[in-house]
């Protein structure tokens, strides 16, 4: 359980020595490989564990971050109010992984993705901006959060239009650039490699879900560019046929909002109920989640491999994704039972051949009730009548 930890403190420790050279920062378990932020946080893990010594406050220091992560996405899940509450049992107690990879291990991954769910409640709460720069700062952590990315560039979109959206993106950059900065003026081309670094190969030994591949088909380009078309593709699928609810064209995202017909000058929650019920059954918050959640498994279900830490990129999002499409009462139990597939293929350890294809076909399905259980429906252009009653002026009276 401190392979990884002591990587990271050994990582962090050059750094609090004073090296800014990206390239110089390594551990046990080889080079850095994460940007600026994962180092600003973890050294202060480094200074408040004495210099990493003491594991066993690092680990209730974790603790205490899986407990807050779960309230953040209960909270979000609540907003949503489409899964049923004794799924929330097996999301707090019935994951032996997810408890590993929290507390025991002490990875990175879970610091990302408690600070994107920060994010995603920001968002639910009309914070764009301040969201916006808590999902840079989750990037900054680990680059896995772009995989939620294209679903927020198209929220983003859909809210302000091409002009009002550069300047979100450019708060997401700017901080990129700010906490990078001191590693920017040593060394640019060595943090910018390292940091940022795409086309990394991967150890077949680690991987979950390519098992059933020979080692020579997994290490190859050509089967990695599959994958990139494969989720480039998956991407345009669903925001050309199940994010973008209007029959007008999706470039019509581009304009401002109060030119576009119909009219939806803000994405408020009048109008996203209207375009979310052209789709699928789901509330304002629903509708919002719905395409950062399906964004982010359609990048897990592309990846070039998936290591057992991987699994809290999209434990969490998991019920929603299952439970946001139409459920009859028979339906409830194997959606139930595909949970614990999943999370049997995760437990196995080394995977298998069978794990790994079983995995394939959960993700598959999961995929396949996305389509389907989101199906558009005939769209009115008449937009939504507003709750609120018109004033009456005292001349009109």
């Amino acid at each position: 359980t401190e392979i990884d930890w002591k990587a990271y403190m050994q990582e962090v420790e050059g750094f609090a020595n004073g090296t800014l050279d990206y390239t110089q920062l390594k551990g046990d378990t080889g080079p850095l490989v994460y940007p600026a932020g994962f180092v600003y946080i973890f050294l202060g893990l480094y200074h408040a564990t004495g210099r990493g010594s003491d594991i066993r406050l690092a680990q209730y220091l974790f603790a205490g971050l899986y407990l807050l992560n779960l309230l953040l996405v209960f909270r979000i899940y609540c907003r949503t109010n489409k899964v049923p509450p004794y799924v929330f049992f097996f999301m707090c107690c019935a994951s032996y992984r997810i408890h590993s990879i929290f507390v025991l291990r002490l990875f990175n991954d879970p610091v990302a993705m408690a600070i994107l769910f920060l994010a995603i409640n920001l968002f639910l709460e009309e914070h764009w901006s301040w969201g916006c720069l808590l999902f840079s700062l989750a990037v900054s952590v680990k680059m896995n959060i772009l995989l939620f990315a294209p679903g927020l560039l198209f929220l983003l979109l859909q809210r302000f239009g091409l002009l009002g959206c550069i300047p979100k993106l450019c708060i997401c950059a700017l901080l990129q650039v700010v906490l990078g900065l001191p590693f920017l003026l040593v060394n640019p081309v060595g943090y910018l490699t390292r940091s940022f670094d795409l086309g990394r190969q991967f150890q077949f030994k680690w991987t979950v879900n390519w098992r059933f591949l020979p080692e020579e088909v997994f290490q190859n380009r050509v089967f990695h560019a599959a994958l990139l078309l494969a989720h480039l593709a998956g991407l345009g699928l669903f925001a050309l046929h199940r994010w973008h609810s209007s029959k007008e064209n999706i470039l019509t995202l581009l304009k401002d909002p109060a030119k576009r017909k119909p009219a939806s000058p803000r994405l408020t929650v009048n109008n996203i109920l209207w375009q979310a019920s052209c789709v699928c059954p789901l509330n304002a918050s629903a509708w919002i989640v719905f395409i950062l959640f399906s964004s982010n498994f359609l990048g897990v279900c592309c990846s070039r491999s998936l290591h057992y830490q991987f699994y809290v990129w999209y434990f969490h999002t998991l019920p929603y994704l299952l439970w946001c499409t139409p459920t009859t009462k028979l339906a409830h139990m194997p959606k139930v039972l595909l949970l614990g597939v999943i999370e049997l293929c995760w437990n196995t350890y080394p995977s298998t051949v069978c794990s790994s294809l079983c995995l394939h076909i959960c993700h598959g399905l999961i995929l396949l009730q996305l389509w389907y259980g989101t199906a558009p429906t005939p769209v009115s252009h008449t937009p939504p009548p507003s709750r609120k009653p018109t004033a009456v002026s005292k001349k009109a009276q």
